[in-house]
């Protein structure tokens, strides 16, 4: 007999300690038949206030990601939804590759990573010019914008929120978010992008979509959604852009 209540796919969902958007954004995505499955990478809330700064705490989530694989895997999930960002872009297509093999490697199961889910997203949607949104530092964006450019998209425009704590991040609110949805849209761009996992705009990001009539893609949204396609999950949800309701 199968699991009673993930009786289609067991997830299991990694997401740092100090993260308090990923869980609750993907339970709501989550169909009947599908339970998510949380494990938080141990990471202190250090005070950022330099690009060497965020790079050492985003080093400490890569150095502790294994043990949270390591803990999620005693349920015995059928796929991993890697729910951090910034270390997922870190070297760009084969840096990612490698990071995500670690801990496929670890686990013995698939899993989807924030920077892969975004390019996967947006060659659904057949997007060439994007701009796009983080709360990290410019060294950060520096890799995502790599990145993106790697995977074959051209990079028109990016803001970095420079948060100064993990935590702050989860604060950032609706109206800033506005004014930088008006600096990154313009007719040079088709999709606008948000990374950074603990920046909440799920529900922005679908209220521009088709205000702009152009895909916005939430990085939470589009790991969740590459997750289920990738274990055959193809339930179509609505409310939360266009990439669960129709891709």
């Amino acid at each position: 007999m199968g699991d009673v209540l993930g009786w289609r796919k067991l997830l299991g969902v990694i997401a740092p300690s100090t993260n308090t958007v990923v869980q609750p954004d993907m339970e709501r995505m989550r169909p009947e038949g599908v339970t998510n499955h949380f494990s938080r990478i141990y990471v202190e809330d250090p005070l950022a206030l330099s690009n060497e700064d965020f790079i050492a705490g985003t080093t400490a989530i890569a150095e502790n990601t294994l043990d949270a694989v390591r803990s999620v895997m005693t349920c015995k999930p059928d796929y991993l939804v890697l729910g951090m960002s910034a270390i997922t872009f870190y070297g760009g297509v084969e840096g990612s590759r490698k990071w995500k093999k670690q801990v496929e490697d670890l686990s013995g199961t698939g899993a989807s990573t924030g920077a892969e889910s975004v390019a996967a997203a947006l060659h659904a949607y057949g997007a060439k010019t994007v701009s796009f949104v983080s709360p990290y530092y410019p060294v950060a964006n520096a890799e995502v914008r790599n990145f993106l450019e790697q995977s074959g998209f051209t990079v028109k425009r990016d803001i970095p929120l420079e948060c100064k704590r993990w935590t702050d991040i989860a604060k950032v609110g609706p109206d800033r978010l506005r004014e930088v949805m008006a600096e990154l849209d313009g007719d040079d761009v088709d999709a606008i992008v948000q990374v950074g996992t603990n920046l909440s705009m799920v529900d922005l990001a679908a209220e521009y979509e088709a205000k702009l009539a152009k895909p916005v893609i939430a990085i939470n949204t589009a790991t969740y959604w590459h997750a289920l396609r990738a274990v055959g999950i193809e339930d179509k949800i609505q409310g939360m852009g266009r990439l669960l309701a129709e891709f």
